[in-house]
């Protein structure tokens, strides 16, 4: 595997003119410590991290005062005022949070939630950024990149967190880079407005529970019992949605969401000019769509319909749905099949179906009660499965399922059909296998993955399935016409100690898979420097499935320097290309998507 050590841009000391503000690890004293003052959407003031003086830059720092901002961050801002003086309640809550976070459940007992560890490094959150431009440091940005943009959602949380913290419970920030026409590029890293963010920004300090991290045993129920006296002395109203929108995104009907599966999507924009981030709000479609919706939804390119899917606590445990070409939601399909609440993350299409997993990680609410654990957590004894529900189905009445012993399928690659010479039918699909899934909501660390092929017979019920690569690889990712069709080629992340941090990229081919090689090219970050899940971008017009670039963040943890970096898909070690020097760390996050400059010109208005 190549290497990408640093850059000779990188070497040269003369040239670090651009550099991150750096985070150091946060103190003992910090983390027990409980933010009072409110935070201002743009920039946010750290309340929790001491940041050293950043070098003097070409490109203008962060501030409150408007006058230095860039020309790209003219429009006049709203200034948050002081939150108000604590309410008695609000008051009497945070105190008894604060008696059990520092005698029942001290962070410091589970490292793996321990804000200490968890927001150290390139995890600790950074402040917003108003559109900046960027120094294009390699190469120069390919044809189809140019005029869109590229916007990757991770964790990001504004306040500090008041006890056990987990990645997945931070608010979600968006980092876009914005390619002009004439070649330059603006970072814009914005948080979503969610109610959580509002709510919070709001009081001054953390209101909503940490759902990952904090209900655990007998200081979970604790918890509970405190985030139901916020709820019935008003300072916060659930139904106005408890989610984050930290996770993923996705373009469709004209329109662009950030998604969490445990809230409604919510709408933002990107202003295609300035490269501005912002919030339009919480969408309900209508009031046609209720509770959540995957952070994976499927589009399909050919006939411009997304699909997609909800799972919760309370039956039905699975709820199936799509939404047309213009973008309105049908009716929902309820699958009782699925007997017990399970952590159904993302599923797979084909042309005539629909696949959905089935998987090891369940919900236990009464574990919580006498078993002094997660509400969520494993269950070694159930036999994961493969659901296959026809695509346009109305009910659940022609759902299959089909058992696939250890398969724990967190992503999916991609599904397709395929017929045998004597008439057989087949769907195929290519996803990772969680292999260590004990650890999938608890110590990341120790997590594995390997991808795996699964061939379900569809006329005698037979499954059989066939390793891909051992390497720990996961955030899949294809070209985005083949979605549901049968395709030759995945990008994957190489996995480092600490998931979502990425020490590389693979390519496999599906066409070797009886050689048992279908590793074709790969590229490593090199030493200290880590990335995130990459993204194809096909070059326009091609017809050549792999004929396109790769994208992604990359972080330097030597000299605290966040790049981009885009990678030519075809070449054997996926060769660097372009690299963009970003003027602020990026922290590690999670999904990314590209939107063309066809589509951010095409976003639709809300009324």
């Amino acid at each position: 595997m190549e290497a990408l050590t640093t850059s000779s841009y990188h070497s040269n000391p003369s040239n670090r003119k651009l550099r991150s503000k750096r985070s150091p690890l946060i103190s003992v004293s910090a983390v027990l410590t409980r933010g009072k003052q409110a935070t201002a959407p743009s920039p946010r003031p750290s309340k929790y991290l001491t940041q050293s003086a950043p070098e003097k830059v070409p490109a203008p720092e962060k501030t409150n005062d408007a006058s230095s901002r860039t020309s790209a961050d003219t429009r006049p801002r709203p200034t948050v005022p002081p939150a108000a003086p604590l309410s008695l309640p609000m008051a009497f809550c945070n105190a008894l949070e604060e008696v059990i976070n520092t005698f029942v459940d001290p962070p410091v007992l589970r490292p793996f939630v321990d804000p200490r560890n968890v927001l150290s490094d390139n995890f600790a959150p950074v402040d917003e950024l108003p559109p900046t431009r960027c120094p294009i440091i390699r190469g120069s940005i390919p044809p189809c990149l140019v005029g869109g943009t590229y916007i990757r959602n991770g964790p990001n949380p504004q306040h500090l967190p008041h006890g056990p913290y987990h990645i997945f419970d931070g608010d979600g920030m968006l980092h876009s880079l914005l390619f002009s026409d004439d070649g330059d590029a603006t970072l814009c890293s914005r948080y979503v407005q969610t109610y959580t963010y509002l709510t919070e920004r709001d009081a001054g300090t953390a209101v909503m529970p940490n759902v990952f991290g904090a209900f655990n045993g007998i200081a979970g129920m604790a918890r509970v019992v405190v985030a139901a006296a916020r709820v019935l002395t008003g300072q916060m109203n659930p139904i106005q949605g408890v989610g984050l929108a930290n996770t993923s995104l996705v373009f469709f009907s004209g329109r662009l969401y950030a998604l969490g599966e445990s809230d409604l999507p919510y709408a933002v924009h990107v202003d295609p000019v300035t490269g501005e981030v912002s919030t339009i709000g919480r969408q309900d479609f209508d009031g046609q769509l209720m509770m959540g919706m995957t952070a994976h939804p499927k589009k399909d390119s050919v006939t411009g319909e997304t699909f997609a899917f909800r799972y919760g606590p309370v039956p039905p445990f699975l709820t199936y749905f799509h939404f047309d070409p213009a973008g309105n939601k049908l009716a929902d399909v309820p699958i009782f099949s699925v007997q017990q609440p399970s952590f159904i993350h993302d599923f797979a299409v084909t042309e005539n179906y629909a696949v959905f997993g089935d998987i090891q990680i369940v919900m236990k609410p009464m574990d919580m009660v006498f078993g002094n654990r997660s509400p969520v957590g494993s269950d070694q004894g159930k036999v994961p499965r493969l659901g296959v529900l026809p695509r346009y189905a109305t009910n659940e009445s022609g759902i299959r399922w089909f058992d696939v012993p250890g398969m724990n399928m967190i992503h999916s690659v991609n599904a397709w059909e395929e017929e045998s010479a004597n008439g057989e039918k087949y769907l195929v699909l290519v996803a990772p296998n969680v292999l260590s899934i004990e650890h999938m909501l608890d110590d990341l660390n120790l997590l594995h993955s390997n991808v795996e092929m699964v061939r379900i017979n569809l006329n005698t019920g037979m499954v059989l399935r066939k390793p891909l690569s051992a390497a720990n690889l996961d955030f899949p990712v294809i070209h985005p016409g083949y979605v549901g069709r049968k395709n030759r080629y995945a990008y994957l992340a190489l996995m480092a100690n600490t998931m979502p941090k990425v020490s590389g990229v693979v390519k496999l081919d599906f066409s070797r898979i009886d050689t048992g090689k279908c590793v074709v090219a790969s590229h490593n970050f090199g030493p200290r420097c880590y990335g995130g899940e990459p993204f194809f971008v096909p070059n326009d017009g091609s017809e050549e499935e792999d004929d396109g670039y790769l994208v992604s963040y990359v972080h330097n943890e030597e000299t605290d320097e966040s790049t981009f970096v885009v990678m030519d898909a075809r070449s054997p070690t996926l060769e660097i290309v372009a690299e963009v020097l970003l003027p602020d760390r990026v922290p590690y996050g999670f999904h990314g998507l590209f939107v063309s400059k066809a589509e951010l010109l095409s976003q639709r208005p809300f009324s």
